[in-house]
């Protein structure tokens, strides 16, 4: 059996206040936070670009910042949002018009990605955010009251230390490095890969011959149910809108490198199965696919279990819980597995869910923040609050405990909800009170 010895002094080569882990819309709003505090931070992102879902999974349309005619989240996730849209990457939708008949998705914000993320760098950079690219923790332990990284990059590995870590992986990853227990599904909700056509005729399109072809695909095994939208004509509104974000890819985790692996693999089978089947229909001959994200988008894989816990009771009545950091909005939004439908339950009107603190705060830690899809709640609960939005609010919130805890050397439990919620104000969040402060 061949064997690997592997022995080497590792030496700490940089400290921090605050580390964040993950550069998505959770993670970079935290480190952004975090440094305009005034802590040393640093975001260690895999990819060599920032955005997280939002650019490398494609899904670039953030939202929901408001509810019901009013902004409920705002802060440096909205001020990035805005200087895309001045740069001519963004047009904003009427937000003082309510959506009609929960058609949520109207008051979303289709950025473009390549502005986003270079303003995102910019962000970062004049927060003294320290970017580390193309490198993934390896391992982790608290020693001294501080957390020990060993980081793995393209040179190696390398020591740092933080006082104060943020998990903003999205699967709880680093939660998971260090000890903290985790919740999942037996069933999680299913992933989907972003694409775009081009090259065909949709007005040469026959439907009658589309349904015909596509049924004989099915019984065959060249295509899976789950590979289109629901509709009484398969593959009809990815044609009209020249790609889509439709396909459920299911039986897949997502929250390791192997279980991501599969999705990507799954994802890309998917995709491919489609390019086939269409170009063997009339008016579609020579279509294309364009673009491709880079990822699958992940809905769900693990969360933290935490010092509090937001059911979706907690959510849908709109609870106004004692220690709320951020409002969240979004519907009850269940991709079901094994199908190509969605459990869509829209809130009340007047509903303004929360946040708690001690969501973000996994049971018994004292250096260690979540922010993100991996926040503690029910699987209900998160299909809402795991939006882009709703992290970015989150994240930031994340990074003023972070920075907080770090410059008066206590645990992330022990800080004052209302330094955080003065600090969040004082960097333009909106903050929900309790009725009796």
């Amino acid at each position: 059996m061949a064997t690997l010895s592997y022995q080497r002094e590792l030496s700490i080569t940089d400290e921090y206040d605050v580390v964040v882990v993950g550069g998505g819309s959770a993670g970079c709003m935290a480190a952004i936070q975090a440094g305009r505090a005034g802590a040393k931070t640093a975001l260690i992102e895999k990819n060599g670009i920032l955005g997280g879902t939002t650019v490398v999974a494609s899904v670039n349309f953030p939202g929901l910042f408001h509810a019901w005619g009013r902004q409920i989240i705002a802060g440096v996730g909205w001020e990035i949002i805005e200087e895309t849209a001045r740069r001519g990457g963004a047009v904003m939708p009427d937000f003082s018009d309510p959506y009609k008949e929960h058609r949520h998705w109207e008051h979303q914000i289709l950025v473009n990605r390549f502005l986003y993320s270079t303003i995102l760098d910019e962000f970062c950079a004049e927060a003294g955010v320290d970017l580390r690219f193309h490198e993934m923790p390896a391992s982790m332990e608290v020693m001294n009251d501080h957390v020990l990284i060993a980081v793995t990059g393209k040179s190696g590995l390398s020591l740092i230390r933080a006082k104060q870590v943020i998990d903003a992986t999205g699967d709880a990853n680093i939660a998971n490095m260090l000890g903290y227990t985790l919740e999942s599904e037996e069933q999680p909700q299913p992933g989907t890969l972003i694409y775009g056509l081009s090259g065909y005729n949709l007005e040469e399109v026959d439907q009658e011959k589309l349904v015909k072809l596509y049924q004989v695909a099915v019984e065959n095994g060249m295509l899976l149910h789950t590979d289109h939208s629901p509709g009484a004509i398969p593959f009809l509104g990815e044609l009209r809108s020249a790609g889509g974000n439709r396909m459920h890819i299911t039986g897949i985790d997502g929250a390791d490198s192997s279980s991501r692996s599969v999705a990507e693999i799954k994802g890309r089978q998917s995709l491919m199965r489609i390019y086939r089947f269409l170009r063997q229909v009339p008016g579609c001959e020579t279509l294309e696919v364009n673009y491709v994200a880079n990822e699958c988008g992940i809905r769900e894989t693990r969360r933290i279990v935490g010092e509090k816990k937001i059911t979706v009771r907690d959510y849908v009545s709109g609870e106004v819980w004692s220690d709320a950091i951020c409002y969240s909005f979004y519907p009850i939004d269940i991709h079901r597995h094994g199908d190509n439908t969605t459990d869509i339950r829209p809130l009340t009107e007047g509903v303004f869910p929360t946040i708690p603190l001690g969501a973000l705060i996994p049971r018994g830690s004292d250096h260690l923040l979540a922010a993100g899809r991996c926040i503690a709640g029910d699987q209900e609960a998160s299909s809402a609050y795991r939006v882009q939005a709703s992290c970015m609010a989150t994240g930031q919130a994340a990074g003023a405990v972070a920075a907080l805890a770090a410059k008066q050397d206590i645990s992330v439990r022990e800080v004052d909800v209302e330094q955080v919620r003065d600090l969040l104000e004082l960097h333009g969040a909106i903050v929900p009170y309790p009725d009796n402060l």
